[in-house]
C-alpha cells in the first residue's frame, strides 16, 4: 500500500499544538492576501500596456529578491527569531499592498512604479519564507511533520482557491477594493503571528562565515535526495509555468472577464486541497519516489491539456488536475526537507528551497511572458507541459536515488 488511512485523532495530530494553529491561520490570511494582490496586479497590467512580456516581468521582479539576498535571508532565519522575522516581512507587505492602493488611486501612465512596489513586496517574501518554512518545524515533534505539512499546504491551498475569486471580484468593483483588502489581512496575520509563543530554536552563536554562509548550499549538494526533488521541481515548473499567462486566457482565449480570471487562478487550489485533506489522512507509506515522479509528469500533462483547450470547462477541469498532481510533489519534497534537514541549517536550507520554488514560479513566468511574445500563448503552453513530462523521466534516469526512495523518514 502505499498509503493507509489513520485515525481521526491523527488526522489532525498537527493541530494539538495550539502555536500550530496560529501559525496556520497567520499563513492563510498572508496568502489569501497574497493571491488577491496577484490577481489586480496582472489584470492591472495587462489593461495598462496589453504585453504578455509586462506579465512575464511581473515574476522576475518579486524573486530576483529572493536570488540575491539568499545568502543572507537562511542565516537570518537560523540565527535570529523566526516568528518575528515573519511578522516584520507580513508588515512590510501590507505596507507595499497600501503603495499599490496609493499609486491606483492617483492614476499610473506606466508600469514602473508597480515593479519598483513589486520589488519590495519580493524582498519582503525572501525573508518570509525561510523563517516561516523553518518555524513550523519548531511547532511540532517531528512524528507530526507530515502532518503538519499536509495541513499547512492545506492553508495556501485554500488561500490559492479563495483569494484568486475573492480578487477577481474586488478588483471588479474597483483595483482600490483590492488592494485594500490585502493590506487590512496582511495586518491581521502579522498580529497573529505575534500571538505565537515563542518557539524553541537551534540557532548558531559563532560570528558567520563563508562556510556557515554557503551551510545551505553544501547541505543540498551533498545529499542526493533532497538535491533531486528540490531540482526536479525547479525545472519542471519553469518548464510548464503558465499562470502568467492567465490573463491572456482569460480575456483572450476564453474570453471571461476578471472573475473568469479569479476563478482560473483558483481552479489549481480547488485540486490541490482535495489532496492536501486526503493525504492528512491517508499519509503516503511506500514508493515515494516513484509517486513523486509520477505526478511530476502528470503535472506536465495536465498543463499540455490546458494549454489546448478552448472550452472554459475543461480548462477549469485541466487546472484542476495541474494542481492535485502538483501537491503530492510538494508533500513528498516538502516532508523531505523538513525532517533530514538539522534544525541549526534548516533556514539556510530553506533559503536555498525558496530559490528553487522562486524559479520554478517566478522565473517560469517570465519564461512562459517571453516565449508568448515571441511564439504565441498556446504553443508557449503546450511546450512547456511537454518539457515538464521529460524532466521526470530524465530525473527518474540522474536520480536514482529519488526513484528508490520508498518511506518519508528523516536521519535526524
Amino acid at each position: 500500500m502505499t498509503s493507509e488511512p489513520i485515525s481521526p485523532d491523527q488526522r489532525y495530530a498537527a493541530f494539538r499544538q495550539k502555536a500550530f494553529l496560529s501559525y496556520w491561520a497567520a499563513r492563510f490570511l498572508t496568502n489569501f492576501a497574497t493571491q488577491i494582490v496577484s490577481v489586480a496586479v496582472g489584470w492591472q497590467m495587462y489593461d495598462l500596456t496589453r504585453d504578455p512580456f509586462d506579465l512575464g516581468l511581473v515574476g522576475i521582479v518579486q524573486f530576483l529578491p529572493s536570488l540575491l539576498l539568499v545568502l543572507v535571508t537562511g542565516v537570518v532565519a537560523d540565527r535570529f527569531g523566526r516568528r518575528l522575522i515573519m511578522a516584520v516581512a507580513v508588515v512590510i507587505e501590507a505596507v507595499c499592498a497600501l503603495a499599490l492602493l496609493l499609486l491606483a488611486l492617483r492614476g499610473l501612465n506606466g508600469p514602473g512604479p508597480i515593479f519598483v512596489v513589486l520589488a519590495m513586496f519580493g524582498m519582503a517574501r525572501a525573508f518570509f519564507g525561510p523563517a516561516a518554512a523553518s518555524l513550523f518545524a519548531n511547532l511540532v515533534p517531528p512524528r507530526d511533520f507530515a502532518n503538519a505539512i499536509a495541513w499547512n499546504s492545506s492553508a495556501w491551498q485554500t488561500a490559492t482557491i479563495l483569494g484568486p475569486v475573492a480578487g477577481g471580484l474586488l478588483y471588479g468593483i474597483s483595483a482600490e477594493a483590492s488592494y485594500g483588502t490585502a493590506t487590512v489581512l496582511m495586518l491581521v496575520a502579522a498580529v497573529l503571528i505575534f500571538t505565537i509563543p515563542k518557539p524553541a530554536q537551534r540557532s548558531e552563536t559563532d560570528k558567520p562565515t563563508m562556510q556557515t554562509l554557503f551551510a545551505g548550499f553544501r547541505y543540498i549538494w551533498g545529499e542526493k535526495i533532497v538535491l533531486g526533488a528540490i531540482s526536479l521541481d525547479l525545472f519542471a515548473v519553469l518548464l510548464s509555468g503558465a499562470s502568467a499567462l492567465l490573463p491572456i486566457y482569460a480575456r483572450d482565449i476564453l474570453e471571461l472577464g476578471p472573475w473568469g480570471l479569479g476563478l482560473l487562478r483558483s481552479a489549481p487550489g480547488v485540486g490541490a486541497i482535495c489532496v492536501a485533506v486526503w493525504l492528512a489522512g491517508h499519509p503516503i507509506r511506500n514508493h515515494a519516489g516513484v509517486i513523486m515522479l509520477g505526478f511530476v509528469a502528470a503535472f506536465g500533462a495536465s498543463t499540455v491539456l490546458f494549454g489546448l483547450s478552448t472550452i472554459t470547462w475543461l480548462s477549469i477541469v485541466a487546472l484542476a488536475f495541474l494542481g492535485a498532481t502538483d501537491m503530492f510533489s510538494v508533500y513528498i519534497r516538502e516532508t523531505l526537507i523538513q525532517l533530514w534537514t538539522p534544525d541549526q541549517v534548516r533556514g539556510r536550507v530553506n533559503a536555498v528551497n525558496q530559490v528553487f520554488v522562486g524559479a520554478s514560479n517566478e522565473l517560469g513566468e517570465f519564461r512562459a511572458g517571453t516565449m508568448a511574445a515571441l511564439i504565441g500563448t498556446v504553443p508557449a503552453v503546450v511546450i512547456g507541459g511537454a518539457g515538464a513530462i521529460v524532466v521526470a523521466g530524465l530525473w527518474a534516469y540522474l536520480f536514482p536515488q529519488l526513484r528508490k526512495v520508498r518511506h518519508l523518514k528523516g536521519r535526524n
